[in-house]
């Protein structure tokens, strides 16, 4: 018994037969409130200890499970914090940074060269979220290769809206793609989301199916951006344009451990 919803039980090992048959799937997730609980410090993020053993199980798969992590967080960080076994896809900062775990566990990415005028919209961001975030106590700015973030986790709830409302009208004038996540608000200057990253490696891998697990706006872009064969999965509450829905991370890793478990069944 796996306490996963019926029809995504099966969903899942419909895919699991695809990659035993010898077709190529893409197994991919998010990193923070999928497999790893939210926590009110983000470098305190660590994977649940299920997710990891189906993780690593999924990696030890075969070649026909590709395995995969989309994040909003830069892949050097995405390596350290999550601890993705050698194979694993890291995709970072929405897409716009790729890499992957090599064999000895480091991390192998490729560079990112952000052209001048990113650069000097990125600097325009980071002083505008540093602007809002100075106005209250707990809020902070996180800054990332591509993008800058605003977190109000720590604030109280009725300023903390009217500070991400604020945030997200004052980048928006700088011309920057900005989106409303959880407690936070996430600008992006570079032309990316994951939807485009997991369609463009499904693409590359000839993936006849994907499954993909998210839990948070961010992710609808990627579940919006999938076929309707592919298995999406919305973890936790929230409008969702998912297939299924399972309801917080020990979920998730039950979903992850059922798809390794199936594509080694004979």
């Amino acid at each position: 018994m796996t306490g996963l919803p019926e029809d995504l039980t099966s969903a899942l090992d419909d895919l699991a037969a695809l990659a035993r048959a010898g077709r190529p799937v893409l197994v991919a997730s998010d990193f923070d409130g999928v497999l790893a609980d939210l926590v009110d410090d983000p470098e305190a993020s660590r994977p649940r200890p299920e997710a990891t053993a189906a993780l690593t199980a999924l990696a030890r798969a075969g070649e026909h499970v590709v395995l995969a992590l989309v994040s909003g967080r830069d892949v050097a960080t995405l390596a350290r914090l999550s601890g993705a076994p050698a194979g694993t896809v890291l995709i970072g900062s929405h897409g716009a940074e790729r890499g992957v775990v090599a064999p000895d566990g480091t991390l192998d990415a490729r560079p990112l060269d952000l052209p001048a005028a990113d650069s000097a919209r990125l600097e325009a961001v980071v002083t505008t979220l540093e602007d809002v975030a100075a106005r209250a106590d707990g809020a902070w700015v996180e800054r990332k290769p591509t993008s800058a973030v605003l977190h109000v986790r720590l604030v109280a709830r009725e300023h903390a809206e009217e500070l991400r409302a604020d945030a997200l009208a004052r980048v928006r004038a700088l011309g920057v793609d900005a989106m409303l996540g959880k407690d936070v608000v996430d600008c992006n200057v570079v032309t990316t989301s994951k939807g485009a990253a997991l369609t463009a490696l499904g693409a590359e891998t000839d993936a006849a199916r994907t499954l993909y697990l998210g839990d948070d706006v961010t992710d609808e872009r990627a579940f919006a951006a999938l076929g309707p064969d592919d298995v999406t999965v919305r973890v936790g509450p929230g409008d969702t344009v998912a297939r299924f829905r399972v309801p917080g991370t020990a979920a998730a890793a039950r979903v992850l451990a059922h798809v390794g478990g199936a594509v080694t069944t004979s």
